[in-house]
């Protein structure tokens, strides 16, 4: 069955009954009064989370969904039966929307959670609720008030603890085949994988972890390019990211580092919240090349990427790095705390060595400032000479 993540459901709720218009009729009574029972109340409409249940494919089929009426009222203050609610059986981690209104109703993120979506009608009065001591014989009764009815999107996102990221023939397919019981079709030409595949991981006894094979990514997917922008969003449930990266792409002109930059900036574009959470660096098929040439290599993209966290070697095809990459990922699940590198030991980059560094160019020279003596009017004539006195 092909994978399904979006429906869209039409709900009604029951409405309510009528009223009943009845008065007693009993020996030696002739004036018995009413005794008109009220309405039963309509079925509500409601969804719950169920395990077991991947796809919304059964949707497509039966999209519209129903409860019981009320039924009316009866004689001698009988109240009608209530009509009995649907509930709708949908897989764990379906957002609700109205298709009006474009509201988020609920996220039933996990097996057990219900959520009201159409409430039923409450049933009419019947004419005893009417009398009173100036309408001491009422003949009114109220008809019942509709049900609520909507129009539903359901959209399910995925829930896993893994999620694989990567190019279109990354090898993604290839590795939770190896690691699960998942057998997604594999094959050597791009977007291979339409649907995403769950698979658990199994890590000894009763330790195991659920991995999530999205479909291939491009540049462009989180614009609506290639099938990115209806997979995107399975990644956000999850815990953490293993971004997949071909060591020797098919294409001669495909770079590694380039695509893998790309990728990470659709992640931005996308959410925020998917570009901060824990990623690692997984190189893949390195069985295509001898084991020196395959970690050198491995070690040049992850120096090119400037990545500093744990990085993993592994060969989806041979099994290769699998077993470690499993452990080190069920050891963060169970601990929260990422390993500090992979099997894939990076170097530390080279620090500069300390040598004479190179002094700052000394600074022009300043002349000292020289005291100016100031010339007061006062000082000018203590300077001056005494004039001569001539002789007449």
């Amino acid at each position: 069955m092909k994978f399904v993540d979006e429906a869209r459901i039409k709900v009604l709720a029951g409405n309510g009954g009528r009223g009943c218009v009845s008065f007693r009729r009993e020996k030696f009574v002739p004036f018995g009064g009413p005794d008109g029972g009220d309405g039963g109340d309509g079925g509500s409409v409601t969804l719950r989370a169920k395990d077991g249940i991947n796809t919304l494919a059964d949707f497509r089929i039966v999209r519209t969904f129903r409860a019981q009426n009320g039924q009316p009222g009866g004689g001698r203050d009988m109240t009608g039966r209530g009509g009995e609610d649907s509930t709708i059986d949908v897989p764990a981690g379906t957002i609700i929307r109205d298709s009006d209104t474009g509201e988020t109703l609920g996220d039933l993120a996990t097996a057990g959670m219900e959520l009201l979506v159409a409430k039923g009608g409450k049933g009419g009065w019947g004419n005893q609720r009417f009398k009173s001591s100036k309408n001491r014989s009422p003949r009114q009764y109220g008809s019942g008030m509709p049900g609520e009815s909507r129009e539903l999107e359901l959209e399910l996102k995925v829930i896993a603890d893994v999620g694989l990221l990567g190019l279109p023939n990354a090898g993604k397919s290839t590795l939770i085949s190896a690691v699960s019981a998942a057998r997604p079709k594999v094959a050597d030409y791009p977007f291979t994988t339409l649907y995403p595949n769950l698979g658990v991981v199994a890590c000894g006894n009763q330790r195991s972890f659920v991995m999530a094979d999205i479909p291939g990514l491009i540049e462009g997917a989180a614009d609506g390019a290639g099938l990115g922008i209806r997979f995107l969003k399975h990644l956000q449930r999850t815990r953490v990211l293993l971004h997949l990266v071909d060591i020797l792409p098919v294409d001669p002109d495909a770079d590694p580092v380039r695509d893998a930059k790309s990728i990470v900036g659709e992640l931005g574009k996308f959410s925020e919240d998917l570009l901060s959470k824990p990623r690692w660096l997984v190189l893949n098929k390195s069985d295509l090349l001898p084991p020196d040439e395959a970690v050198a290599k491995a070690v040049a993209i992850a120096r090119a990427l400037k990545y500093a966290g744990p990085a993993f070697l592994i060969s989806g095809a041979t099994h290769a790095g699998t077993t470690d990459l499993c452990e080190a990922v069920m050891r963060f699940l169970e601990t929260g705390e990422a390993p500090a590198r992979g099997n894939l030991e990076l170097p530390v980059a080279p620090k500069r060595a300390a040598g004479k560094t190179k002094s700052a160019k000394p600074s022009a020279r300043v002349k000292p400032k020289t005291k100016t003596k100031t010339k007061t009017k006062a000082g000018q004539k203590a300077r001056q000479k005494p004039k001569r006195k001539t002789r007449r």
